[in-house]
């Protein structure tokens, strides 16, 4: 919808806004941009950069494009961090729209806020898995938007109840709680595995009878396991399916995984409670924000002694090391854009930012790659592979597509156009 005149140019309603001792309150643009550097590399740049490593063979730009892929189960890649990233900013854009509304409306007006949003965040979830285009059970009812969606909600719930101490303990509780299930509670010993079952059954997809029937038959029982489907999380998805698995047999977004990714938000909520208090200087919230990175850091990687980072059933180790990157990424945001005030270098990122949900949704619905093949596909690719080698059209392609999302980004940040849920 479009911004109201009276805010300043790029401002939408709800943004997040810091408070400035003895000054009106101006707004937190590191995390626009952090936002949107988040975006931007599921937005077309991860694209380009493996079209890049494939084209050019360097070891550095192959070693970036290996971090664009997540990990096939234990470990962490930048690419691991997107989605935990977006939700920790989720929170603490919250805690600076949330506030504002509980001054102005009240507690009850805030809790429908978060209500509606969270509700419409999940329909358009399921709208971008594919909608009711299957009969149930082959409609994908969790997922990156869904799960988002819950995350919002809980923890937008959480903090408009909730007082800092109260909301520590139960992050805490949540984190511990969910290790505990997962390392303690007795699960068949078998792994609902793609691969695994394809050996079991040589075939790549058995049906899905046989594979219920051979889980069944399974006595043998085993705790603290994490591996690819051998784990309660996993286990749990295929007993009480959530409509159609992305993996076939459980999903990343799952029931019991959302439990930890909720701390993921609450961290985003500590985040933004800081950057909105008045008693302290922009030091010494960049120094609170590094100490607290490098602090979730540590304990997530000793953690994975024990319990390993996958972020595919979002451990609570994982959720650490995710956040400690989070607060640093925010921490050296907030240093360049607001202390140092160089801003010009992150404008693409805040065109992004202040759109990231529409961009996604138009993103996952609209093939760029296919508009950018119209414009210098077929020959135009094709002189290109024989002039500069093979590979340099499908650099050419990557960039052009990436550059049309930075075009209607920019478009739509400068025509004032945000869409808030």
């Amino acid at each position: 919808m479009n911004t109201p005149a009276s805010l300043p140019a790029g401002v939408a309603a709800g943004a997040p806004v810091a408070a400035q001792q003895g000054s009106r309150p101006a707004r937190v643009v590191s995390v626009d941009a952090l936002r949107g550097f988040d975006m931007f590399w599921i937005l077309g740049a991860d694209e380009l950069v493996h079209a890049l490593a494939a084209w050019t063979g360097l070891a550095p730009v192959r070693f970036l494009a290996e971090q664009l892929d997540h990990k096939a189960w234990a470990g962490f890649a930048f690419y691991d961090l997107i989605f935990p990233l977006f939700v920790f900013i989720v929170g603490v854009s919250s805690v600076f729209s949330l506030s504002r509304l509980i001054e102005r409306g009240g507690r009850q007006e805030a809790v429908r806020r978060v209500l509606v949003r969270g509700l419409l965040l999940f329909v358009l979830g399921v709208f971008y898995n594919g909608g009711l285009t299957n009969p149930w059970p082959d409609v994908r009812v969790l997922g990156v938007l869904p799960r988002i969606a819950i995350v919002y909600t809980v923890a937008g719930l959480l903090f408009c109840y909730l007082k800092p101490r109260a909301l520590a303990a139960t992050g805490i509780a949540l984190l511990v709680g969910y290790w505990a299930l997962m390392t303690f509670v007795p699960i068949r010993d078998i792994a609902l595995d793609r691969e695994a079952m394809a050996a079991q059954f040589g075939t790549d997809r058995p049906p899905l009878a046989q594979v219920r029937e051979l889980y069944e038959a399974t006595t043998t029982r085993v705790t603290g396991a994490f591996d690819p489907g051998r784990n309660l999380a996993n286990h749990l998805d295929f007993e009480y399916p959530p409509g159609r698995m992305y993996d076939l047999y459980w999903d990343p977004e799952g029931w019991l995984s959302t439990l930890p990714a909720i701390v993921t938000g609450l961290l985003g909520i500590f985040a933004g409670l800081l950057l909105r208090r008045t008693d302290l200087d922009d030091r010494a919230k960049l120094r609170q924000l590094l100490i607290a990175g490098v602090t979730c850091l540590a304990l997530g990687w000793l953690w994975h002694l024990q319990f390993p980072v996958v972020k595919k059933i979002w451990t609570s180790s994982y959720v650490l090391v995710a956040g400690g990157w989070s607060f640093l990424l925010l921490g050296g945001f907030y240093y360049v854009i607001e202390m140092r005030r160089q801003r010009r270098w992150a404008e693409p990122f805040i065109w992004i930012g202040m759109n990231a949900i529409t961009l996604y949704l138009i993103h996952g619905v609209v093939s760029l790659h296919r508009i950018a093949q119209r414009m210098a596909g077929g020959d135009v690719k094709a002189w290109l592979d024989e002039v500069a080698s093979a590979g340099a059209g499908e650099v050419l392609l990557a960039a052009v597509a990436l550059l049309l999302m930075l075009v209607l980004a920019r478009f739509l940040y400068r025509r004032q156009i945000f869409l808030r849920l």
